[in-house]
């Protein structure tokens, strides 16, 4: 394991049905304020999101947004960006600072038949509201013999920012992954969020998305399939971002950019490591893990959450315990976030977290390289 050691390492109403809705969807391909022509193949992570939760109002009417901000100031971080205009506030709805508050308003109008996407502003705000999440949207199902659904999506940055300090860092991946009954997203390029966050929000379950705020303002490529409004990504199935035969990188949210810098420089040394990009926590594509690693016969998982108990130990555990462990040639290696709050000064943030040259230097390490 390479922990980085101390610090070393009541649902608003909708809108009365608009007559010619064909028409309203034509309309607002001239209204929308992102994804211009000049990047029709390509988007930030923040327009894929936009893009998506547009194109499912537009397809739903039963599908509408609620939050801090989410309205009149276009989100905090801008992703509903324009929304309120174009669906009115009946349909993106400001609320007041109370997660406990406006989740269980969400988790009931779900329960009611509508789709909410509850936004928080960050997840780790999201702790006031875990009651709501866990036992009333990720249980109801169950406990109703299967009679009641709850299709809502909850979604909002997690992890660590820039100078955000111990309380607004934490990753929440594990703490969701944990709980029968929620699905859990953790998306890294702009095409997985558009085509994940729709998925989430036609989903009949309770879907956690978890998003980065490092990740907002980074542009990907983006296919022909998808800039489609039809297109999604199904939940529960990992990607492989780069073949490898070498070792295996498994990774998620912004450690996966990591991971793939961290692959470019082991090339340069003649490895081949292969990236996988897990894109869903809870199902976990535990499959496509193992058979890579049958291929590479080692294993890193690189993850920005606390080292104890995390989703790298999840995955760890899974790999020892199916047919891929007979297959390791070195022990899995879980690179994390330190064991530690993470620190408000710069300079040990930076160290709190795992980089590209500290991929590289364990995945040397799994492959007996000198370092």
């Amino acid at each position: 394991m390479a922990p980085r050691i101390a610090l070393s390492r009541v649902a608003p109403l909708l809108h009365a049905r608009t007559t010619r809705f064909a028409a309203q969807r034509v309309a607002l391909a001239f209204l929308r304020g992102y994804a211009t022509a000049e990047s029709e193949h390509s988007m930030t992570v923040r327009e894929a999101l936009n893009a998506a939760m547009e194109e499912e109002m537009i397809r739903d009417e039963k599908v509408f947004i609620l939050g801090e901000e989410v309205a009149r100031y276009n989100g905090a971080y801008k992703v509903t960006k324009g929304l309120m205009d174009k669906f009115t506030e009946k349909r993106v709805v400001d609320t007041p600072i109370t997660e406990m508050g406006f989740a269980g308003l969400a988790v009931g109008a779900a329960l009611q038949g509508l789709r909410p996407i509850c936004e928080f502003m960050t997840f780790n705000f999201a702790m006031q509201a875990i009651d709501q999440i866990v036992n009333s949207a990720g249980k109801t199902h169950y406990m109703s013999g299967g009679n009641v659904t709850c299709p809502i999506v909850f979604r909002g940055p997690n992890g660590a920012a820039a100078g955000v300090a111990a309380q607004h860092s934490q990753d929440y991946a594990a703490w969701y992954g944990s709980i029968p009954g929620l699905k859990v997203v953790s998306p890294w390029s702009a095409e997985d969020c558009k085509g994940l966050l729709k998925s989430a929000i036609r989903d009949p379950n309770p879907v956690v998305f978890l998003e980065n705020e490092m990740l907002y303002g980074v542009t990907f490529p983006m296919t022909p399939e998808a800039m489609s409004e039809n297109f999604v990504i199904p939940i529960g199935k990992c990607k492989v971002e780069r073949e490898g035969n070498d070792v295996t990188i498994v990774a998620h949210s912004k450690m996966v950019t990591h991971s793939l810098e961290a692959a470019d420089a082991l090339a340069k040394e003649g490895i081949k490591a292969e990236v996988i990009n897990l894109r869903s926590i809870r199902p976990l594509d535990i499959e496509t893990i193992i058979k890579s690693v049958k291929k590479t016969n080692r294993l890193l998982i690189v993850e920005g959450g606390f080292p104890a108990f995390g989703v790298g130990s999840e995955i760890c555990a899974q790999i020892v315990e199916s047919e891929a462990f007979d297959y390791l040639d070195a022990p899995v290696e879980r690179i994390t976030g330190a064991d530690v709050p993470t620190p408000y000064a710069t300079n040990l943030e930076a160290l709190s977290f795992p980089d590209t040259p500290l991929i590289v230097k364990v995945a040397k390490r799994a492959l007996y390289r000198t370092n």
